[in-house]
């Protein structure tokens, strides 16, 4: 390297980031980035806060408002947040929480026994990513107040008045940082949600949201008594139950272990894992040892009541979790998780104490529930039967797709590349739009897989049926991933797999199908941000626009109702006229195709995400289960959303 082109790098170019400009400079290390995500997060972390409190037992109550100004607000009748001098850094406790990472009553120092917070960072990590904030504090009767700005503290603690000698609490107020989010309105249903699990998750609890942003401000509250058994009696609300909650509260050496176990009709399992009120998205020694002891359990309970005799095998565990639907959480001292972002519980004392809570709770269940058990056993028997029959069919898949030139079926019109990375498939609707996604596509990375008509519903049919169908056949063979259990993401041979059908209403059943069948069996595909939604156009038009006082027509793409309405309102609707209304793919030509829904330089795709997975499976089994009532009801409260084809 030459001496003009050598950087120079000396102690000059060392930097100390102080205080909480760390967390200025790098908000994707402390609450995830600067997206809608991370700005729920922030509401997230102070209510959080509250939980904890309540988890002490010092805390039934918090009070989230956004107000009309985005700033948002979190009360609580917890302790308070201490207000004296800190001996060590000789300022105010609450000044040192707010304004220093790593700062809190959570490390041991008594004030915390159990937490879900471990880091210190939560509650000064929003403060550094807001315009303002506002901590305010009743103790000793008084209310204290503390004002900061982007972290830094604009006032000292004062007195700003007298408060009830009883009453102890904290009021948190803060308005995001809008030049360092890039999405800046909260989504009411999104924090609800969040709220309504906390409430599920801490019995005794009643948290009160309140938006005030609409003209009618928005009110609900959440109390839950019944704790998880209350959690999976909501999330099976919509299916027929085999029996009630089976029921687990104890306490296991220094491990609060609290579940709920339900089974229904359906073919799927839905397993939620918390500890310390954090969901747990991929699990750890807490689901380990729920999955283990219900199990050993079932197959003790068969064997000793006949129900499986000497040559039997056993049923394995996805036999037993067919159609059942649980929650564990765990209250642990020192949890221990994998990553900041708290995946995955990682205590192996904590399987030990889940185990012998379940079986011991489970055991006195079965005796006394010989009717229900019964139920639950021929559930499981049915499972077997379904599996050995789902693993002839995918055996069959695996041979006949062996013989099938590498693997992959006759109707996929692959690309060249075969780099995964760079690669993608369009599942698309029909063999017409098919043909013409083949002809506009960049065969180089871009591979077509069209699918006949509608897929099974995943959501009603057996493992052993899906498989059986040439359609999901094709679908798992041109992936390459293999599903449910034997599902490997290394195997996926395409890095963007885009769902695109007709911009109508068969062609959003046949998406919602489709993701039915992602979400079930396929779930961590979705999870690792491979899954997408095209955005065909719904119509081509004419618009005229003036421009330096001359009228000048132009050909522009419209993608929904919605779109087009707000163009007429701009224009006119005299100077707004319908070319073509796509009502289905294959009505375009294929250089259409491609520069409006294929070119990576100008088309919309939709990333799909599980912000919520217990909401996502709710969802899924009220659209697509076989139960018709509650689809009744979603589809009368929204059909003034409708699109209807004319």
């Amino acid at each position: 390297m030459t001496n003009d082109k050598k950087i120079v790098y000396g102690a000059d170019q060392i930097q100390v980031l102080e205080g909480l400009e760390a967390v200025r400079r790098r908000p994707g290390m402390y609450i995830g980035g600067t997206d809608g995500k991370a700005l729920h997060h922030m509401v997230y972390e102070v209510v959080d806060n509250s939980i904890d409190e309540a988890m002490q037992g010092r805390c039934d109550k918090i009070w989230i408002t956004i107000h009309k100004d985005e700033s948002v607000s979190v009360e609580d009748n917890g302790a308070g947040i201490p207000v004296d001098i800190q001996k060590q850094y000789g300022i105010p406790a609450v000044t040192l929480v707010m304004t220093k990472l790593h700062a809190g009553g959570k490390f041991g120092g008594g004030g915390y026994k159990v937490t879900g917070g471990l880091h210190g960072v939560g509650v000064s990590a929003v403060n550094a990513l807001s315009t303002w904030m506002e901590t305010k504090v009743k103790r000793d009767g008084k209310l204290y107040r503390q004002r900061f700005e982007r972290g830094v503290p604009v006032t000292d603690v004062e007195v700003i008045g007298e408060s009830d000698p009883n009453a102890t609490g904290t009021i948190q107020t803060f308005l995001r940082d809008d030049t360092i989010f890039q999405v800046l309105d909260y989504n009411f249903e999104t924090l609800a949600m969040r709220f309504r699990e906390m409430a599920f998750l801490t019995r005794g609890i009643t948290i009160s949201f309140i938006d005030e942003r609409p003209e009618q401000p928005r009110e609900i509250n959440f109390s839950f008594e019944g704790g998880v058994r209350s959690f999976v009696r909501y999330l099976n609300r919509n299916r027929t139950v085999l029996h009630p909650p089976i029921y687990i509260d104890a306490d296991v050496e220094t491990t609060h272990v609290e579940a709920a176990i339900q089974y229904n009709d359906g073919f799927s399992d839905s397993i939620f894992a918390f500890a310390n009120i954090i969901i747990t998205p991929d699990g750890g020694t807490h689901l380990t040892g729920l999955r283990t002891a219900i199990t050993r359990m079932i197959n003790d309970y068969s064997r000793k009541q006949g129900f499986l005799k000497d040559n039997d095998d056993n049923f394995t565990g996805d036999d037993t979790r067919q159609g059942m639907t649980a929650i564990i959480s765990v209250k642990v001292v020192e949890p221990q998780f994998e990553g900041q972002n708290k995946l995955k519980l990682l205590n192996n004392e904590v399987r030990y104490h889940v185990e012998t809570a379940i079986a011991e709770a489970m055991g006195k269940w079965m005796e006394e529930n010989p009717r229900d058990m019964r139920l639950i056993v021929e559930k499981c028997r049915t499972a077997f039967r379904a599996r050995e029959a789902a693993r002839k069919a995918r055996d069959l898949v695996i041979r006949k797709s062996a013989l099938e030139s590498l693997t992959l079926p006759g109707k996929l019109a692959d690309c060249s590349s075969r780099d995964p990375k760079e690669c993608e498939i369009y599942i698309v609707e029909g063999d017409s739009a098919g043909g013409t996604a083949k002809q506009g596509r960049d065969r180089r990375f871009q591979a077509i897989l069209p699918l006949r008509g509608k897929i099974l519903n995943i959501e009603k049919t057996s493992l052993d049926k899906a498989l059986a169908n040439k359609e999901i056949q094709a679908l798992i063979t041109a992936l390459g991933t293999n599903i449910g259990e034997n599902f490997d993401v290394k195997g996926l041979r395409y890095n963007r797999v885009v769902l695109m059908t007709d911009a109508d209403v068969d062609g959003s059943h046949i998406r919602t199908l489709l993701l039915t069948f992602f979400f079930r069996y396929m779930e961590p595909l979705v999870k690792e941000g491979h899954l997408y939604i095209a955005q065909p156009p719904l119509y081509r038009v004419t618009a005229t626009r003036q421009e330096n006082g001359k009228s000048k027509k132009a050909s522009e793409y419209v993608y929904d109702d919605g779109a087009l309405e707000l163009l007429r309102k701009e224009l006119g609707n005299e100077q707004v006229r319908i070319d073509q209304r796509y009502k289905g793919l294959g009505e375009m030509n294929d250089e259409q195709l491609w520069e409006t829904t294929m070119n990576p330089e100008n088309r919309t795709v939709l990333q799909v995400s599980i912000d919520d997975a217990a909401e996502a499976d709710r969802t899924f089994d009220m659209l697509m289960g076989s139960e018709v009532a509650p689809r009744r009801r979603f589809i009368t409260t929204h059909a003034n959303q409708a699109r209807l084809d004319i």
